[in-house]
């Protein structure tokens, strides 16, 4: 299955149950990108370029989020296991002062994140993401609970192959408004389509998608004292700007930026924004 190109070159490290693949792209201050559910890497196709060409060094790991291609049966995949994976990762790398790029589901982790561990964290950019309790988002918040029928990822999953039935709610039609391309659809959703294997991983992480851990993760927001950018669709279906508010709000250095004409992913609606935003928030809280 192919990745696009703009990501950089592909490589593999090994991390506490299990192995897990990355682009890295580009020189510079390190820039990791968290992405949610049933995507993978190519979210952020549009928006490495630009950061890269600023001078940055562009990180997009594939976690273990169900449109993965290296099962992980030994990893813990709740959200505080992925938020630790997501640890080991940055020091294993040996990255430091990251500015940590999340959009989605990557957002709730990485809140979780934030309250476990930010030693080799700079800086955070929250672009549209599940949080309090949204997360799952109220038209998703069944999933935890059909994942433990078995059989059920396989069935949930399988429509998608009708590619018109990707424009509606159930597919991308609420997260992305404007069609996601065929190539970049078939990166998403083939790895779980194909792999029982990554069926099983996506099934085991589905049961634990619970508000309790970003309610838990809420808790430390007053002690977080490294910057933080809320980018939000302001036309977001899932996540209402009041969300964001609160977000901006809660983080001591945090500030607010509403996108336009977008849905939740705006790596694929409005990544040129999205990309200036980033790099505004960067110059400005940028390491002497």
């Amino acid at each position: 299955m192919a990745i696009s190109t703009s990501l950089g070159r592909a490589h593999e490290v090994d991390l506490p149950g299990g192995r897990i693949r990355y682009y890295d792209s580009g020189e510079g201050a390190p820039i990791v990108f968290v992405h949610g559910l049933l995507v993978n890497a190519d979210l952020w196709r549009k928006v490495v370029p630009g950061l890269v060409a600023a001078g940055y060094r562009c990180v997009a790991p594939e976690w273990p989020l169900g449109s993965h291609e290296i099962p992980v049966p030994t990893a813990d995949l709740t959200p505080t296991g992925v938020a630790d994976l997501i640890a080991a990762f940055l020091e294993r790398l040996d990255l430091r002062d990251v500015t940590l790029v999340a959009n989605d589901t990557g957002g709730a982790i990485t809140q979780v994140l934030l309250a476990r561990n930010r030693s080799r964290v700079g800086r955070v950019v929250l672009a549209s993401v599940d949080s309090y309790e949204s997360f799952l988002p109220g038209p998703l918040k069944g999933l935890p609970w059909i994942a433990r029928i078995p059989g059920s990822v396989r069935a949930t999953i399988e429509p998608m192959r009708i590619r018109a039935l990707q424009r509606l709610p159930i597919g991308f039609g609420w997260v992305a408004k404007r069609p996601i391309p065929p190539d970049i659809a078939d990166s998403y959703l083939l790895p779980s389509r194909n792999s029982a294997a990554i069926r099983k991983d996506l099934r085991r992480l589905l049961k634990t998608l619970k508000s309790r851990y970003t309610l838990d993760a809420a808790k430390h927001f007053g002690k977080i004292d490294i910057p933080v950018l809320v980018a939000w669709a302001s036309e977001d279906k899932f996540f209402p700007v009041s969300f964001a508010e609160r977000l901006a709000k809660d983080f001591p250095k945090a500030t607010l930026t509403l996108i336009d004409d977008s849905y939740t992913f705006l790596p694929e609606d409005q990544p040129e924004l999205l990309t200036s935003a980033i790099l505004e928030f960067t110059r400005l809280h940028a390491t002497p």
